[in-house]
């Protein structure tokens, strides 16, 4: 933490204790812009350079025009730039340990303070001769481009840009271009020490916006339904300021009230149902915030008249959710595949009698985030491809599952436990990131729910 830039410091410093519940400040326009270049900046410098040689590659050559970006070039542009300028051609050069990494930007100018512009049209008009003689000045034994038949977020070079690139690059050097897709997966998934310190913060506001709209602040039981508690949701995060990545849902489980209602034993979503005492609510939502996103799934329990906590068999439920996170994070380890991962919980699962769905996966610059998937709800016999990426510290993944619980108190209906929340590898295991959910939310009374 010792690079830690002042202005990064005053912002950590502003947010209260982890238990106390107002939503923590959150920087203005401004100065977001000035912490979001000062990680692009440390990330460039720092991480680009041990990624290149991790995999290899001694070029990386980003390629985008205006209105379609690449996915990877666009986490590499300053905070003013929101998107690319004509085309945007960016060089990163590793010249070898101790040698230092040249970054370009084959345009005109420069781009903020990040990249050194080397074209000049007056001198050269074509902008790809410049590409190709810079490329030739430099000899690289690999170019990594961005395509990849796994992942969208590397797969971002058009392929009317790339054949303009081969059309100029001489035969010889077309032998070293290469798919950069684990360096470009890597890059996006591998959080820095500064970034993870503000994901805290980010998870906690993410949080924090939860439990104001599980409460008796927003929900009044029998008039509010839970269509009106999603367009709250996303007027609050409007209000702050802040960015929802997707639609947030809010849907209800209830007890039926007769046997035989199977085609409801799941949650109702989307829809608008009132919402009524005694009823199981949950939330998916993410938020993005300095260019980090959260992903996070939460329950609460609607309080009926004279009750002052939820029904132990859902407090229980809850439980056998928390059980399977804990079975899951256990199996997460560096080096593992995300589908090594996934048998191993679901055999453990098994073992404990949990009915177990797994659909855990990396966030970060993306919500769905590239790297290892842990199942997918389609797929819980193993991810092909993705699945079988391995596991890396420093990668956040929300860890999103369900177990299905039968309630004999609800005439044996079947409820699923859906629960989501963030956290990073470390080398001592898994953590997460704000802590998680291991109390139900509870309407009207809100009480501290997140515990480590």
């Amino acid at each position: 933490m010792k690079k830690l830039f002042p202005l990064l410091l005053l912002f950590l410093s502003n947010f209260p204790s982890a238990h106390a519940q107002q939503i923590p400040a959150i920087l203005p326009l401004r100065e977001r812009a000035v912490v979001e270049d000062a990680l692009l900046q440390e990330r460039l410098d720092s991480l680009l350079p041990q990624l290149m040689r991790r995999h290899g590659i001694d070029m990386w050559v980003l390629i985008a025009r205006e209105y379609n970006e690449d996915p990877v070039l666009k986490t590499m542009l300053p905070a003013t730039w929101l998107g690319a300028r004509r085309r945007t051609i960016l060089l990163f050069h590793d010249k070898g340990p101790g040698k230092g990494m040249e970054k370009l930007a084959v345009a005109r100018y420069d781009i903020g303070n990040l990249m050194k512009g080397t074209w000049n049209p007056e001198q050269e008009p074509n902008q790809w001769k410049r590409l190709v003689q810079l490329i030739a000045e430099r000899k690289p034994r690999k170019i990594g481009l961005n395509f990849s038949p796994l992942y969208a977020h590397a797969d971002g070079l058009p392929k009317a840009e790339y054949d303009s690139l081969v059309h100029y690059l001489p035969r010889a050097q077309r032998k070293a271009l290469v798919s950069a897709e684990p360096l470009a997966v890597d890059w996006l998934q591998t959080r820095t020490e500064q970034e993870l310190a503000l994901y805290e913060q980010i998870s906690r506001i993410g949080h924090r916006i939860i439990a104001e709209g599980f409460s008796e602040q927003v929900i009044q039981p029998g008039v509010t339904t839970t269509e009106d508690v999603v367009w709250w949701f996303r007027e609050r995060i409007a209000a702050l300021k802040l960015e929802a990545w997707f639609h947030p849902t809010v849907d209800v489980q209830r007890a039926d009230p007769g046997a035989g209602d199977s085609d409801r034993s799941f949650a109702r979503r989307p829809g608008a149902d009132v919402i009524l005492p005694g009823d199981l609510l949950h939330v998916d939502l993410g938020i993005t915030y300095l260019n980090l996103n959260t992903d996070v799934q939460q329950l609460a329990y609607v309080l009926k008249p004279g009750e002052t906590e939820a029904p132990a068999y859902l407090r229980q439920a809850l439980a056998t959710g928390n059980r399977l996170q804990d079975i899951l994070t256990s199996n997460m380890k560096a080096g593992k595949t995300g589908n090594e991962a996934l048998r191993e919980t679901l055999a453990q699962a098994q073992k404990e009698q949990i009915v177990a769905s797994i659909y855990s996966h990396p966030i970060g610059y993306h919500g769905h985030g590239a790297g290892p998937a842990i199942g997918m709800w389609d797929m819980q016999a193993g991810v092909p491809g993705t699945g079988d990426y391995v596991l890396r510290p420093n990668t956040a993944y929300a860890i999103e599952l369900n177990a299905k619980v039968t309630l004999p108190e609800w005439n044996n209906k079947e409820i699923r436990v859906m629960l989501e929340e963030q956290a990073v590898l470390t080398p001592a295991g898994m953590r997460y990131i704000d802590g998680r959910q291991k109390e139900l939310l509870l309407i009207p009374r809100q009480i501290s729910h997140l515990q480590d």
